[in-house]
């Protein structure tokens, strides 16, 4: 997620991949331990744990001209009751009529971690089932702070409902960001909403790994970057804080919003991360 953004510069080799996912695994780290997690094991109904979660709300179209206000408590973000958090998009203004394009079209969920947890280095990993459906625009992903993309910008997880088998791995910062952002897509042999699936990235000094169920598709380091936008900043070494949320149509999600259903469903498993 990020402004302005109308299409990802790949910088990697797009690999088709077949259901089983046959690209390198992840040797790059040992097994670490858990420093933050979120299980999301609430009983159904219930909202997110505030001493972990922000709410990001509004219709101001997010510097993308999403559709979508997002709101706050339970209305669009609740758990399951079976071990799963919910971020739903629903059709409507829901009362909400003041979005940057006149009255709301969606209501949607958007959470955060700033101020309550940020992490330098690590792991961090959550286990999605993305909706289906042409125009949404889920996504997992990291901001170093406020000042965007100066603060960089890590996006784990894109998956953009117009091309459900494609799978962004991405970096923004300060002269790669939006359209010129540095990253890599894949393509599955069967679309990511179908399941189920891990997206992590580990992050070490210099060097970041995107991996998908345990296999590698993308890596990035201060000299790959600058081999691919020239003399820019690796603005990666310091801590980020951790989002989850559900856009609506937007210059990169774009699609059919209009031939959504009433409602689609975003399912979080767990986000954890390790040191």
């Amino acid at each position: 997620m990020r402004k302005s953004r109308f299409v990802i510069a790949a910088t990697a080799l797009t690999v088709t991949l077949s259901a089983g996912l046959a690209v390198g695994s992840r040797s790059d780290t040992a097994e670490a331990a858990v420093v933050w997690n979120e299980d999301f094991n609430g009983p159904a109904g219930s909202g997110v744990d505030t001493s972990k979660w922000n709410f990001d709300t509004g219709g101001s179209g997010w510097g993308n001209q999403e559709l979508q206000y997002y709101t706050d408590g339970t209305g669009n973000v609740a758990q399951d009751g079976a071990g799963n958090l919910v971020i739903t998009a629903r059709k409507g203004s829901g009362g909400h009529n003041d979005c940057w394009n006149g009255a709301c079209q969606f209501t949607s969920g958007r959470i955060q971690t700033s101020g309550k947890f940020t992490q330098q280095y690590g792991r961090v990993e959550a286990r999605i089932k993305v909706p289906d459906g042409s125009g949404l625009w889920p996504a997992f992903w990291m901001l170093g702070g406020g000042n965007w993309p100066t603060d960089g910008e890590i996006d784990i997880m894109e998956v953009v409902g117009r091309e459900p088998n494609q799978l962004f791995g991405t970096l923004h910062g300060p002269g790669y960001s939006g359209g010129e952002s540095y990253g890599n897509q894949i393509v599955s042999g069967t679309p990511w909403h179908q399941d189920f699936h891990t997206y992590a990235v580990d992050w070490s000094p210099n060097l970041i790994v995107w991996t998908v169920d345990g296999n590698e598709f993308f890596r990035a380091t201060p000299e790959s970057l600058r081999a691919a936008k020239g003399n820019v900043d690796w603005v990666f070494e310091h801590s980020f804080f951790i989002i989850l949320n559900l856009a609506v149509g937007g210059n990169f999600g774009q699609g059919n919003p209009a031939g959504l259903p009433d409602e689609s469903r975003m399912l979080i498993d767990y986000v954890h991360v390790s040191a």
